[in-house]
């Protein structure tokens, strides 16, 4: 038996299509998503499966099962949206999101060495599905650095060099030995977006090495400040998920800085989210239609 969730990723592998995964921290956030949802149903008359995530500071910020019930409710709106703790770096918070009612998380240790990363995971995939069988883990491998901001320099953690790229023996061998569900690995992506330069170029062929000896569906982090055309070829070579986030919140700021300057006497919140809403919304539109092939 598997999860709707994890049923949602394979068809997508199989129509060469990805399931979209964006972070939010606030209502307006959330409020955009589902507006950029409901518009996908309209206009394309398809309803598409989305991961929403929380970090562990937007989770700290949102609360965790708040985070968990904000999603829910729009679940029973009759959308495919699933709650994801992105990034969960202990055992103990992957284990409130499972008891919270997460359908997913990251547990990320990808900073350490490789075995290592292999012994705690397996060992946290196992306590997981011992409260919820479902649940899906999601591991990483090859640490790909930054962070979901606008970055001035390139990020000094992040080393998107091909002798530092995940490799296929790696991938194959993590998976076996963890049961995750999910294998992100590092490929060339970075958290975040360049100030002054074009995010480098992803290894679409690795993608395509490391499906093939990965016997779990791949995840591309870092999706911010992909070029489109790269999308496509990495969801071709393999990718299943894909994660956005500061677009999103690139997208929030500037639609704040509308509303502030178009209401500069306005006091309301609601009213001032307006602009961060519309603004978020197109984002996730347009990101939508891409990954779905709906363009």
């Amino acid at each position: 038996m598997i999860s709707n969730l994890y049923r949602f990723i394979l068809e997508a592998e199989g129509k060469r299509a990805a399931v979209a995964h964006f972070n939010i921290s606030d209502i307006a956030t959330l409020n955009a998503i589902g507006n950029a949802i409901y518009r996908v149903v309209k206009e394309c008359r398809v309803n598409v499966p989305v991961m929403i995530g929380v970090s562990e500071g937007e989770a700290d910020f949102v609360g965790v099962k708040n985070a968990a019930d904000l999603v829910m409710n729009m679940r029973e709106d009759g959308y495919n949206v699933f709650i994801n703790g992105d990034h969960v770096h202990s055992l103990e918070r992957l284990l409130e999101c499972v008891r919270a009612g997460f359908d997913s998380a990251v547990f990320d240790l990808s900073h350490l060495s490789l075995d290592e990363n292999i012994r705690a995971t397996a060992s946290a995939v196992k306590a997981a599905k011992a409260i919820n069988p479902l649940f899906l883990v999601e591991g990483e491998i090859g640490h790909i650095g930054g962070a979901s901001k606008i970055l001035s320099d390139f990020p000094a953690d992040a080393r998107p060099s091909p002798e530092f790229y995940s490799k296929p023996e790696e991938a194959y061998q993590f998976g076996l030995d963890t049961k995750v569900d999910l294998i992100a690995p590092a490929v060339g992506n970075i958290h975040g977006m360049l100030k002054n330069a074009p995010n480098p170029a992803i290894d679409i062929e690795r993608i395509n090495l490391i499906r093939r000896a990965s016997p779990v569906p791949l995840v591309l982090h870092g999706g911010s400040g992909i070029r489109d055309e790269e999308f496509l070829h990495a969801i071709h070579a393999g990718i299943s998920v894909i994660h956005i986030n500061t677009e999103l919140r690139l997208a929030w700021r500037r639609g704040m800085e509308y509303s502030f300057e178009t209401m500069p006497d306005e006091v309301a919140p609601y009213k001032l989210f307006a602009g961060a809403e519309k603004a978020v919304a197109q984002v996730v539109f347009e990101r939508l239609k891409l990954f779905n092939k709906l363009v």
